[in-house]
């Protein structure tokens, strides 16, 4: 069975400060949470005060990016996937569309990431998704197994097992209009297909996929409820604890 995974990604948003009180507010409330893993990704600042405050609890701490590169160097403003493990991350989101848009992100990018991630102890949350127009377009599928085959060029079997794919429709990401559960669950499961065919039955069978785009907690169940959806990948609703511990305790 594949452990469902409620990841809450808090983008360009809190102060340290602001960060820390999220972090501990919530985790009373999902203290309980034996169903499914919970993960907050804070900015880079906040990622070692929050992964302190938050030892000993079943709270795990995400980055939101990394770079490219694995070694130290001249790369002014990167940050290794190393130094973020050094802070307390236990995982990392790679190739979100914001990233993919806003700063031009390539797969081969993403694909250098992952690799970077996974060689430093990171495991990895690959973001994909389709724009609207492709949508429209038809190309949706074609859009998303390039993103996909792409990013995981060249991992290994062992790899894969620390490979988190979160499935966002950049359509529906903090425009209040998300994919339906039956829209949702028939691109997951063409990326569970993608999977299949290129590596093996049980890594499909053992790839959780995450959706993201508008996630409520008045929508988490009808998606949970589909088969090949394994969690959430939450954006503006894990601000608050309140609202986040409501999406973590769907059941």
């Amino acid at each position: 069975m594949r452990k469902p995974v409620i990841a809450g990604n808090w983008k360009m948003y809190k102060t340290i400060g602001e960060a820390v009180d999220t972090a501990l507010a919530l985790k009373p409330l999902v203290g309980n949470a034996n169903h499914c893993e919970v993960i907050i990704a804070p900015v880079f600042t906040a990622i070692k005060t929050v992964a302190d405050r938050l030892e000993g609890s079943n709270i795990r701490v995400a980055a939101q990016n990394c770079s490219t590169e694995i070694e130290e160097g001249a790369h002014t403003g990167e940050l290794t996937a190393r130094m973020l493990r050094d802070a307390g991350a236990q995982f990392v989101i790679v190739g979100h569309s914001e990233r993919r848009q806003l700063y031009s992100e390539t797969d081969s990018m993403v694909n250098r990431k992952c690799a970077a991630a996974l060689a430093s102890g990171l495991d990895v949350i690959l973001c994909l998704g389709e724009s609207l127009e492709q949508r429209e377009q038809g190309t949706a599928e074609r859009v998303v197994s390039g993103q996909l085959t792409g990013g995981l060029s060249g991992l290994t079997a062992s790899d894969l097992d620390r490979i988190i794919v979160a499935y966002e429709p950049v359509w529906a990401i903090g425009t209040g209009r998300t994919a339906s559960p039956e829209q949702a669950q028939e691109m997951h499961a063409f990326i569970r297909r993608v999977f299949m065919e290129r590596y093996s039955d049980q890594a499909a069978n053992d790839l959780r996929i995450l959706y993201g785009g508008s996630v409520k907690p008045d929508n988490i169940a009808g998606l949970m409820s589909q088969q090949d959806i394994d969690g959430a990948l939450v954006g503006g609703a894990s601000l608050k604890a309140d609202s986040f511990a409501q999406i973590v305790n769907y059941k």
